[in-house]
């Protein structure tokens, strides 16, 4: 299956009952019986199986199902995966060619066939290194952590859903460490950040979900992955690589063999390029998906551009119109604020900004000191003579902050978090018995602004602040990126006009999931919007660097022995 010896090859025709043979034999099943234990066979080669390409044992008539080898070529992943028939997990030892890069094993799509039961039967999806899966280690993004601690006796919760769903799991992706917001050369030293195939192959992928973002905009042979949510771990990168993102009303599906960042705002949400796929994942993987017959006839936008003046601008703008028009709906611009200091409750007298200034950064760095930081120190410090492991600078200036306040300073940041939560959700947008939200509040995700990845910042520092990302956080609503277009910047590195991804970030009231995704799939039917491809740009196109003809290539070789024999 993953190895090197050539077997019988089978191709099945299920509807018809038909099998055709390779011609060349070899001992496969002692190779795998060697790896994976007892071994499924059938008597009968026309018995109805899935349709598909199979290996077959001579001797003793044993069925395999056949991989697909691809190369990792954007550094996404920190693991490929295989399931054996315990229904763990092992590491595949196979590889490609490819520049220091792994590979990745998928099965045949016509193994299967999505049912009620499995509707993400086939569908092929990349999990985010912080959560838990069976038979494997789990890293959080950091090398000692790995290697501390033994594979995983059991899946994620949320993993184990997907699983049960039908959905093949392909390996483990990478996350800035310990789902620490990280730059991509500055911060990353324990892993190498994944590439973010849009543009000219050399921008920021975002983080910390950047392997799932990568490895979704760069691969049409995988169609979802895993990631999670506390700050903008999937909304950032969703917006860099142009993909559909959503992180979800809090507390959807149970965080049990997850790493946390913060309990109180960590979420697990997905990255994928269709609004229908995205649909189906999240009503498998959601405790509630609520979707509605109608929508709401209110748009609120905050911090939009009230003028085309630029090309993202001119896109923003443009599916604003076309969404108004969609949903028959008034638009308004909202000044938080304002809004703020004319309703907020009565006993609270602080601004927005100094209410919430410090409440995220509390939050992460006094629940990750407890819950990760101090079991990891001690338990390496335990079998290694009292060292300290390693950690990337990002955590620890964080970390660090936390160190300077007091415990009793959580319960100040929750405060503030509920103040603030309450408000919003009974002033800005409140539940709906007819469109289960009264309205869409939205925002600019990204407006093609490159961040190289070969440009040195200044160090990591505390993640400070109120903004429209932080809104969704601390009011525990769904909010949801959506690809509208895209615009040209000038690259220093190709020395040309590029593309960037612009999305727009749609918030709905607590608990209106499924209406947010539904209302990408109503776009994309009605042309709005559209599934985004792999590539160099969401219209797709090769990855620069990959983008090659081989007939040209070979010309120059020829050329080249040309002038060394002349």
């Amino acid at each position: 299956m993953f190895l090197a010896k050539i077997y019988n090859l089978l191709l099945i025709r299920a509807e018809r009952g038909l099998v055709v043979l390779g011609s060349n034999a070899g001992d496969l099943e002692n190779d795998l019986r060697a790896s994976y234990g007892t071994l499924a066979t059938t008597s009968n080669l026309s018995a109805s199986i899935p349709p598909g390409p199979y290996f077959w044992s001579q001797t003793t008539r044993g069925v395999f199902q056949a991989y697909r080898l691809f190369s990792d070529y954007a550094g996404a992943f920190n693991e490929g995966l295989v399931r054996t028939p315990n229904g763990s997990y092992m590491s595949l030892s196979a590889s490609v060619d490819g520049s220091a890069s792994l590979t990745i094993g998928v099965p045949s799509r016509l193994y299967y066939t999505p049912t009620e039961d499995k509707p993400l039967a086939g569908l092929r999806i990349g999990i985010k290194d912080i959560y838990d899966v069976a038979g494997v280690g789990t890293s959080d993004g950091n090398r000692a952590f790995f290697n501390l601690y033994p594979p995983r006796s059991a899946s994620a919760v949320a993993v184990q859903r997907l699983e049960a769903a039908g959905a093949i799991i392909v390996g483990k992706q990478k996350t800035s460490q310990f789902a620490n917001g990280e730059e991509a050369t500055a911060d990353w030293v324990d892993y190498h950040s994944p590439f973010n195939p849009r543009g000219d192959g050399y921008q920021d992928p975002s983080s910390s979900s950047a392997g799932a973002g990568a490895s979704i905009g760069s691969y049409a042979w995988l169609d979802l992955a895993l990631g999670s949510d506390t700050g903008g771990s999937i909304r950032g990168p969703s917006g860099s690589q142009g993909l559909f993102g959503n992180r979800p009303t809090h507390g959807l599906v149970s965080l049990d063999g997850v790493m946390p960042l913060s309990p109180a705002l960590d979420t697990a949400g997905f990255l994928t390029r269709s609004p229908e796929i995205w649909g189906r994942a999240q009503s498998v993987l959601y405790d509630e998906f609520t979707t509605s017959t109608s929508y709401p006839k209110k748009i609120l936008t905050y911090n939009f551009p009230t003028n085309a003046s630029s090309p993202s601008g001119t896109v923003v703008l443009g599916f604003l119109t076309q969404l108004q028009n969609f949903l028959g709906a008034n638009v308004s611009a909202i000044n938080l604020a304002n809004e703020w200091t004319s309703t907020r409750p009565g006993n609270v007298t602080a601004s927005l900004s100094s209410l919430l200034n410090i409440t995220y950064p509390i939050l992460i760095s006094k629940d990750q000191t407890r819950l990760v930081r101090q079991p990891f120190y001690n338990d390496y410090a335990s079998v290694h003579d009292g060292r300290r492991p390693f950690v990337d600078p990002a955590p620890l200036v964080r970390w660090a902050f936390g160190d300077g306040y007091p415990d009793s300073i959580l319960d100040e940041a929750l405060t503030n978090k509920t103040i603030f939560m309450n408000w919003f959700n009974s002033h800005i947008l409140q539940r709906s018995n007819e469109t289960c939200s009264d309205g869409f509040f939205l925002y600019v995700g990204s407006s093609a602004s490159p961040n190289e990845r070969n440009q040195y910042g200044g160090p990591p520092s505390v993640p400070y602040g109120f903004s429209a990302s932080r809104i969704s956080v601390f009011t525990e609503v769904p909010d949801s990126v959506f690809p509208i277009g895209q615009a040209p910047f000038f690259s220093f590195v190709t020395q040309h006009t590029e593309y960037l991804p612009v999305t727009v970030d749609i918030l709905a009231a607590k608990g209106c999931d499924g209406l947010i995704v539904q209302l990408a799939q109503d776009l994309e039917k009605a042309g709005i919007l559209n599934a985004t491809q792999t590539g160099q740009t969401i219209y797709g196109g090769d990855v620069l660097f990959k983008r090659e003809s081989m007939g040209k290539v070979e010309a120059m070789r020829y050329k080249q022995r040309e002038i060394r024999h002349s």
